[in-house]
């Protein structure tokens, strides 16, 4: 990696708080408050046992991006470190893409939050809240990051309430054994009608082609790392309370919500959760849910905007994107990135009048990003296989090493297969598995142009002498142990400078 020690540097303004909300924040998705209708519709009560699974693999994923981004502390984000371990061509095919994903989300959050608020305000043109909406983007990342991390927190606190809330209201529906429809709120429920795995197999299959795009995101404390206070601390701190979070937000709620009616009864186009406050009597259930998933949405389209502006930063810092995107404002936030970023979102204004066509085209959208996010998860595992082969005596050194070691994220990497095997079981899913390598041939004719400049040459050449003496080092720390490569661990922390 470049070295970019005299540019001016982000500011590590997010506190403990903030961290653990966004991570909380990039775990509970919009796909939770509405797609979950569709998976239980789908999968049965097994709908349960796909969240579990994916929580369970993505958590590996999330340590492994936790141990290699404390192994050194100037990795700004993910894309730094797959640079850094696999060569300048995984910085600029991971960090493009990852900008991708999110600015394809942000295009569908934006048409979404336009659609939410024509709940209250039917007659207003839709044009007007989605501009308001990136509007107001731009304006709470322009100021301060910290301002950043204060609206995510009180985002992400607004979906724990209505999880928790739902969850309170389910509780009591059991415990008074409500009835309705014929019915009887019961934990029965969930294996009384055809068992936990009603559908079969290709059902529980289904449920997870829907759920996965329920998690991306889940990697977004990932790119906060330049900018976070006392990261040793905080970031393990947000990754390892994942697996509560997920059994809580997702599992604790899936389990409620089929509990207090039979999983038949519920509608893939409509949210569960509507549903439930509607069923339980509390006025105005649709407006308060719609709220909800508007502050959702809006949070998805904010951190997308944050994620990708320090992304495209780090992109231009290493010559893979205009040196103008690199530059930092007075609060030190990349003005230029945030606003290139903010106006790919106008795309969505234009979607919002194409017709009854939209809703295809964001099946296909949205799909191909989550298959970009689950090339950004590889990416992040294959770099900690790389690091454990090249860089033994950071790893030995590590006081958060990654659990399962060099095991797990074979069988992640073998999960991910499954998935795109799930993918090709449906029409829609497997027309956005044809179309998503068309991104990939556009960013390697893109770095064929790259690759020629000097300063990329350049690069590439110091990698690969970098590499030669980090498989000597290596060698020699498992023949000698760690007294043979101590001078080298130190030279090896420095090896990416921080902006």
């Amino acid at each position: 990696m470049s070295d970019t020690s005299s540019s001016p540097k982000l500011e590590r303004g997010l506190s403990n708080r903030h961290i653990q909300l966004i991570a909380i924040g990039g775990a509970i998705g919009t796909g939770l408050f509405m797609g979950s209708g569709k998976t239980i519709s789908v999968a049965g009560p097994s709908a349960i046992f796909v969240y579990m699974v994916i929580g369970f693999m993505l958590f590996f994923v999330m340590r492994a991006m936790g141990e290699l981004l404390l192994s050194n502390l100037n990795y700004k984000t993910f894309a730094d470190f797959a640079g850094d371990l696999l060569g300048p061509w995984a910085a600029f095919f991971t960090g493009w893409t990852y900008w991708f994903c999110w600015v394809v989300t942000g295009i569908a959050d934006v048409v979404a939050i336009a659609h939410y608020v024509a709940f209250w305000w039917g007659n207003l043109p839709l044009w007007i809240p989605a501009l308001a909406c990136i509007a107001l983007l731009l304006v709470l990342n322009l100021a301060t990051v910290k301002a950043f991390g204060e609206t995510e927190f009180w985002f992400s606190m607004i979906k724990i309430v209505a999880i928790c809330a739902l969850i309170v209201v389910g509780l009591v529906m059991v415990i008074t054994s409500f009835g309705h429809n014929g019915a009887t709120a019961s934990f029965n429920n969930l294996w009384a009608d055809g068992g936990m795995f009603p559908t079969g197999f290709m059902g529980f299959v289904a449920g997870f082609q829907i759920a996965v795009f329920a998690f991306v995101g889940i990697e977004l404390v990932g790119t906060t790392a330049a900018e976070t206070k006392d990261p040793e601390k905080t970031l393990p701190k947000a990754i390892n309370s994942i697996p509560i979070r997920i059994l809580i937000f997702y599992v604790g709620a899936l389990i409620i919500l089929m509990a207090v009616q039979p999983w038949r009864l519920f509608s893939a186009g409509e949210s569960p959760f509507v549903g439930m406050f509607a069923l339980a009597g509390l006025a105005g259930a649709a407006g308060i849910i719609n709220f909800v998933v508007l502050t959702s949405a809006t949070s998805s389209a904010n951190s997308g905007i944050y994620s990708t502006s320090r992304m495209i930063r780090g992109l231009a810092l290493e010559g893979d994107a205009p040196k103008a995107f690199a530059q930092l404002s007075e609060n030190k936030v990349p003005r230029n990135a945030l606003m290139f970023s903010c106006m790919f979102l106008l795309a969505g204004v234009v979607l919002l009048y194409s017709g009854d066509s939209v809703m295809v085209a964001f099946t296909l959208v949205t799909t191909v990003a989550a298959l970009c996010f689950m090339f950004v998860w590889s990416i992040i595992l294959v770099s900690y296989l790389v690091y454990r082969k090249r860089r033994p005596h950071l790893h030995a050194q590590s006081k958060f090493k990654m659990p399962g070691g060099t095991f797990m994220p074979y069988v992640v990497l073998a999960f991910f297969g499954f998935i795109l095997w799930a993918l090709t079981t449906q029409s829609d899913t497997l027309s956005a598995l044809l179309v998503t390598p068309l991104w990939f041939i556009g960013l390697a004719i893109g770095y064929r142009v790259v690759r020629r400049k000097p300063g990329h040459v350049a690069l590439r050449a110091a990698h690969v002498a970098k590499v030669a003496v980090e498989k000597e080092d290596a060698g020699a720390f498992r023949i000698h142990g760690p007294a043979a490569t101590e001078a080298a661990g130190e030279d090896e922390k420095q090896t990416v400078s921080i902006d």
